[in-house]
């Protein structure tokens, strides 16, 4: 394969309007058979998708290291015969399946990065009906559809107007807070009138607004003048243990919908060692900016004060922080895709996201994020496997063409 060009940066994207249309859906019998036809071609194309599935799954790409899965999607996009492949200087991928019309653009994206770090066999082991390997369903199935997608068109003979741009972005998860897709958002000389996000699980779900977050680590480290030699020193895990305590305590509202989740905590290195640093990782996310603020301050007291109390040093690493927002449920992006998803059999499962679709609401474009098939993830201390169904990637790949198909007839307005 040649060298891919880099994507442009540094370029004012034109301020456009949504085209309003005044396109009739089609009838839900006509939409019904249509959606059929899609998901029968799907399923004919499952040993590529699977095929493909495998070869991401087997790619590591941790955040800030996904170069080769990105390369292997480029040189996939190639084989394919997309238009204007290129790999940008964050490392996203793109390729572009032109329209008929191609003036407007639509963007169907996922993240390339996974959370594994230090797994080394990433094997993905194939049944009769799932795929079991560790992150398999985060996000190798969304990949895999962006290269079998244009492959599903060509088989269905159908070109859309608008042009569809393919995007699988770096530095997404943890504390790459979405600095791909930002990136390429804020970069792309072509302007996007609406965004599908893809997740590989849970087919169902439909993602049109995005919670607030506040993603930290709360580091408690021992001072240079700690008092080893007293008996019954406590080292950092006790008083982690206080701070962890505290924030159980902190009052959340019901409405709006606000939680606070204690992910992660490591500390110590064996059982007759006092621990010298421990480190809780926490997620707090809100429908409402003005709450996260005060978790945030609350967060901010409590260390303060058992560190002080304690004679540990206790501070908090601020890893990301995103604003809610979204569409509304009767937008017109919605509800075309609740109908395309009612012709499908399936009931929408409504909820806020943090994906990347909080990426799209910060630059006002309109967006969804939908899933692709069923999982379930075993996350445990010394083994971290995800088991994802087969059967329902054909339904999935038949959902993600039949939104698209209905923003392209209708527009977003």
């Amino acid at each position: 394969m040649t060298d891919l060009p880099q994507a442009s940066s540094g370029k004012s994207i034109p301020e456009r309007k949504p085209e309003i249309s005044d396109a009739v859906p089609p009838a839900p019998d006509i939409l019904k058979a249509r959606i059929e036809k899609y998901k029968s071609a799907a399923e004919n194309l499952r040993d590529m998708l699977l095929a493909d599935l495998i070869r991401f799954g087997e790619i590591p790409a941790p955040t800030f290291a996904e170069e080769q899965r990105i390369r292997f999607l480029a040189n996939r996009f190639e084989e394919i015969g997309l238009d204007h492949i290129s790999i940008d200087e964050l490392g996203n991928g793109m390729g572009v399946i032109t329209g008929s019309e191609g003036r407007r653009n639509l963007l169907v994206l996922t993240n390339a990065d996974t959370l594994v770090k230090d797994i080394k066999d990433q094997t993905i082991e194939v049944r009769a009906d799932r795929l079991v390997g560790p992150f398999v369903g985060d996000n190798s199935i969304a990949l895999a559809a962006l290269t079998t997608l244009p492959l599903l068109l060509e088989r269905l003979k159908l070109r859309f107007k608008s042009n569809i741009i393919l995007l699988a972005t770096t530095r997404s998860l943890e504390r790459g807070n979405l600095e791909g897709v930002k990136h390429f958002l804020a970069n792309s000389e072509r302007p996007i009138e609406a965004g599908l996000c893809l997740e590989s699980v849970q087919l169902g779900r439909l993602n049109y607004h995005c919670m607030g977050l506040l993603r930290g680590d709360i580091h408690c480290r021992l001072p240079g003048n700690y008092n080893w030699a007293q008996y019954g020193t406590t080292g950092s895990i006790i008083p982690m243990s206080e701070v962890v305590n505290r924030i159980s305590q902190i009052a959340l509202p019901h409405r709006p919908l606000t939680t606070i989740i204690l992910g992660m905590i490591k500390g110590g290195i064996a059982y007759n060692n006092i621990a010298r640093e421990t480190v809780l990782s926490f997620e707090a996310r809100s429908e409402s900016l003005d709450i996260l603020s005060q978790i945030k301050q609350q967060i901010t007291d409590i260390i303060t004060e058992v560190g002080a109390r304690s004679g540990v040093k206790i501070t908090l690493d601020v890893i990301a922080q995103r604003e809610p927002g979204g569409l509304d449920i009767s937008h017109p992006l919605v509800r075309r895709a609740t109908t395309v998803m009612a012709a499908l059999g399936l009931q929408p499962t409504l909820y806020s996201t943090t994906s990347q679709l909080s990426a799209l609401r910060d630059v006002k474009i309109p967006g969804l994020t939908i899933a692709l098939t069923t999982g379930e993830r075993r996350n445990e201390l010394d083994e971290i496997d995800e088991s994802v169904a087969i059967a329902p990637l054909a339904l999935g790949l038949a959902q993600v063409v039949g939104i698209l198909q209905a923003i392209d007839e209708g527009g977003i307005s």
